[in-house]
């Protein structure tokens, strides 16, 4: 059997709500043998002025202590140490030096045209623009990440556009076009994506990527991860087994999984 691995979460060092330590303790408790810290990467004053949503640059080596210290009362998770990584116009020296250090480095996209997607209480930007050319200027700027010299591992949720779909802001377009520009992304420059259970937790219903988009990866042949985007230790490996069902339903027999050495293995769904 596929053991669980998360390769996406959170703690309170970024927009999580707990600490390293009670997240590996959570991984323990749930089986999960690798367990990926993804914490939100440091952002520009001007993205984050409160300092809400990134690490403190102040916090950086305090939080990979905190893991370190984790990995070592939990010997039966191996912790890998990482960061989501936010893409935006010019990230690359800033991203290249607060991830510095990070194992695993996820590429994301929640900033489009400088204002956040899914922030529930902001959604001026799909007032504005609506759904359809928010989901145009989404896909600019994910294929942009993935064309970027930044080493993103794995691009996160890659369809977050679908964030409001049952909120008021569904695309009224047909998205297929769309789904296969990005397939096509990701497999000219090699990136893997994330199937992810997270909105499953949220309005969005079902999993990122929709199964559309995530059999356009399938056939472009994309690898992919598997991640639960937990923001609370409660949800560290939820529903990670189910995910590989939903994978291996749209046609993907294996997952590649990431370990603290840098080494990645690719892992049969069984």
């Amino acid at each position: 059997m596929t053991p669980i691995v998360d390769c996406h979460t959170h703690t309170f060092y970024s927009d999580g709500q707990d600490s390293p330590e009670a997240n590996v303790a959570a991984a323990e408790a749930a089986g999960c043998k690798v367990l990926v810290a993804t914490d939100h990467l440091t952002l520009p004053a001007e993205m984050d002025p409160k300092q809400e949503v990134g690490v403190h640059e102040e916090d950086l080596s305090r939080r990979a202590a905190d893991f370190a210290a984790a990995a070592e009362r939990h010997p039966s998770v191996e912790v890998v140490y990482g960061f989501e990584c936010d893409w935006y116009e010019g990230c690359e020296a800033n991203t290249e030096r607060w991830s510095s250090g990070a194992v695993v480095r996820l590429g994301s996209i929640h900033w489009v045209d400088g204002r956040w997607i899914d922030d529930v209480n902001d959604l001026s930007i799909w007032e504005d623009l609506g759904a359809d050319e928010v989901w145009r200027r989404y896909v600019d700027a994910w294929c942009l990440a993935c064309a970027s010299p930044l080493n993103f591992d794995t691009m996160a949720h890659p369809d977050l556009a679908a964030r409001f779909r049952n909120e008021g802001y569904p695309a009224t377009m047909n998205l297929t076009p769309l789904y296969k520009r990005m397939a096509e992304c990701a497999h000219d420059t090699h990136r893997r994506i994330e199937v992810s259970t997270a909105g499953l937790r949220k309005t969005v219903g079902g999993y990122y990527p929709a199964p559309e988009l995530l059999r356009a990866f399938k056939r472009a042949e994309v690898p992919i991860t598997v991640g639960s985007d937990a923001h609370t230790s409660a949800d560290i490996a939820w529903g990670i087994r189910d995910a590989y069902a939903y994978a291996a339903a749209a046609g993907y027999r294996e997952i590649e999984v990431p370990h603290a050495d840098g080494s990645w293995e690719t892992m049969p769904l069984e």
